[in-house]
């Protein structure tokens, strides 16, 4: 069961520009004082605030889009971000996750266009909600942090800790206890000081689900309560169905299943009478377990049958939404290649006319010459089939030294590439430590930035000397060199990088290893896949090089706890199908083309490679070179 705290501060304290939080009682005094409210303005705040503060998902719609008609007689265009991502808000608690998405780019768009920036980080969050229910791990986080620095640079508390909490949140549900129950500490620092009482509550009831799945029951039993009794006298119901229904789990691994009936009965009725489709889904499915466990097995049966149905609805919904968007680009396509063909037709249409006005003066000039053309008929053709056997051979010439060109800007590229970016790492931390005022990091800093430019400056050398050394095809000059001399120049080129994103960058190289390969093109096999390693991995993360000897090979080993590649892309990995474009963890562009060419370095070199990879977890590659015989 995915019980998401996110959500719930989403909906309350990040979904819109002004801070706010729920609250039933004020919603329905606003709601009575309407009649009093003679203007325009008047009504459209009152609407406003109606719309924030409600519980209701459905009346805050309502009242966010009475709001929206009248902003176009108020002119009011401030608040149209706000309203926005209040319907984005209201539409997400009842699982209508297109509709949603379609308000929250809105808003998104709206605070951009009008450079509110803490509505635009507000509007990041909301879409990092999206992604956590569609448990996108990578996408939810990537927009949590970005909401993060803002709230951060901005000095907004409140904010800031509500975010702080989603991402906690999101490391909850992919098992990242510790890092979750950091996150909910420092937020809940940031309430306490703030004397936010809704954020301590969603705050102790996240740290509570945090303790249910360490198995430390009493402690979240406790956290959950307190949480409860507070969200009670709020009048703010939807999180207590998330929590109740953890309690009742709780009391069903006690043996308790009787109390356990009653919390997730309790949270279904809100789930229903607020329209909340994740609540009536979740706790279904608890009290489906519960029935079935006291050999209920027909309520079992139907709660189980409530469960799926609820569950298809959410799905089926994002189905539509992407079959719908796919079938806009297929239909902008066909229209697009139908221009293009009409285009197509009408310039070989003209070609053609013209072609058959030179055929006609070609023929008048034939008839004049053909007297004298025919003596020389059999030495003309015997000339032009020698000519055209050159002319051919000339070709392919050109053909394959263009080849041999393109590939070779390609690896210059390539390869550039990731020593240049070492910069970017080292300007982040010199703007850190210029704030900080220290000058012995500096130094530190300014030497790394002098390794890096005397590295950079070292690898132009050998490409510009290796290209210059060659006449259309890559060097094969394979020579008795040890493993230590082919790793090191890559460690050393690479090693800032690593630090730059505080990867724990280890090796193990034997340097009695002695190889029978080429050294450019061994080393920067081993330079692009360390390369990747380190793109691909994530702030804490590990990369390890290893070398060792199995059956005439040299055996390199380079692993990484990063991202992973899908099962689907291994098969074309190393070759140019398919979309060869990713980016790294930290933004860091990638063009595809360095697996490539490693493995066209190790066929070059009497190699083999193999892959093994799981999204999430990291990729490992193996590169057998051949030993020296010697």
């Amino acid at each position: 069961m995915r019980i998401n705290a996110l959500v719930i501060i989403a909906f309350f304290l990040l979904g819109n520009y002004d801070t706010y939080s729920q609250n039933k009682k004020l919603a329905d005094s606003l709601i009575q004082s309407l009649t009093l409210k003679s203007t325009p303005q008047e009504k459209l705040y009152t609407y406003v605030n109606i719309a924030k503060y409600s519980g209701n998902p459905d009346e805050s719609i309502h009242y966010a889009q009475y709001a929206l008609d009248l902003l176009e007689t108020t002119k009011q265009d401030t608040l149209k971000g706000l309203l926005y991502s209040t319907l984005g808000n209201g539409f997400r608690l009842k699982g209508q996750l297109p509709k949603a998405i379609e308000y929250y780019l809105n808003s998104t768009q709206h605070y951009n266009g009008s450079r509110q920036i803490i509505g635009l980080a507000s509007s990041y969050a909301s879409l990092g909600s999206i992604y956590s229910s569609q448990n996108n791990f990578n996408n939810s986080t990537y927009y949590f942090f970005k909401s993060i620095e803002i709230f951060r640079a901005e000095n907004d508390s409140i904010r800031l800790a509500s975010a702080l909490l989603n991402l906690g949140d999101e490391y909850y549900m992919y098992d990242q206890l510790d890092s979750a129950l950091t996150l909910f500490e420092e937020s809940g620092i940031i309430f306490k000081k703030k004397k936010y009482q809704i954020g301590s509550a969603y705050n102790l009831g996240n740290i509570g689900l945090v303790y249910a799945k360490q198995g430390k029951y009493d402690l979240a039993e406790q956290n959950m309560n307190e949480a409860i009794q507070i969200l009670e006298e709020m009048g703010d119901r939807y999180p207590i169905a998330v929590y109740e229904t953890s309690l009742a789990e709780i009391y069903a691994k006690r043996g308790n299943v009787k109390k356990a009936l009653l919390y997730a009965h309790h949270a279904l009725l809100i789930g229903e009478e607020l329209g909340l489709k994740e609540q009536i889904r979740d706790a279904s499915l608890t009290l489906s377990a519960l029935y079935k466990s006291i050999h209920s097995y027909e309520k079992a049966y139907n709660y189980q049958s409530q469960y799926l149905s609820y569950r298809d609805s959410i799905n089926n919904e994002e189905v539509v939404r992407q079959m719908a968007d796919l079938r806009t680009e297929y239909e902008v396509g066909q229209k697009q290649a139908e221009v293009e063909l009409l285009e197509e037709e009408a310039k070989v249409n003209r070609l053609m006319l013209w072609a058959g006005l030179a055929v006609m003066l070609l023929l008048i000039g034939l008839s004049f010459v053909l007297y004298k053309l025919y003596r020389l008929k059999i030495k003309t053709v015997r000339v032009v089939r020698e000519r055209r056997k050159i002319i051919e051979e000339q070709k392919n010439a050109l053909d394959t030294l263009n080849q041999t060109k393109d590939k070779f800007f390609s690896l210059i590229a390539h390869d550039l590439r990731g020593p240049v970016s070492n910069f970017n790492g080292v300007a982040h931390l010199m703007q850190v430590y210029l704030e900080e005022n220290n000058l012995d990091e500096l130094k530190r800093v300014g030497r790394i930035l002098e390794d890096s430019s005397y590295e950079i400056s070292s690898l132009l050398d050998n490409l510009l000397d290796w290209a210059m050394s060659q006449q259309g095809h890559f060097p094969y000059q394979p020579e008795e060199i040890s493993a230590e001399n082919i790793c090191n120049p890559a460690l050393r080129v690479l090693g800032n990088s690593a630090k730059a994103k505080n990867i724990n960058l280890t090796e193990e190289v034997i340097s009695e290893v002695m190889l029978h390969v080429d050294q450019n093109s061994a080393t920067t096999l081993i330079r692009n896949l360390l390369n990747n390693a380190i793109k691909f991995t994530g702030a804490d993360g590990k990369v390890s090089l290893t070398v060792s000897q199995i059956e005439g090979y040299g055996l390199f080993t380079i692993t990484d706890t990063g991202i992973g590649i899908p099962a689907d892309k291994i098969k074309t990995l190393f070759g140019f199908q398919g979309e060869r474009k990713r980016w790294g963890t930290s933004g860091e562009k990638g063009v595809g083309l360095g697996l490539n060419l490693v493995h066209e370095f190790i066929q070059m070199n009497h190699g083999k490679i193999e892959v093994q990879s799981q999204e999430g977890i990291g990729t490992e590659f193996r590169v057998y070179l051949p030993l020296s015989s010697s």
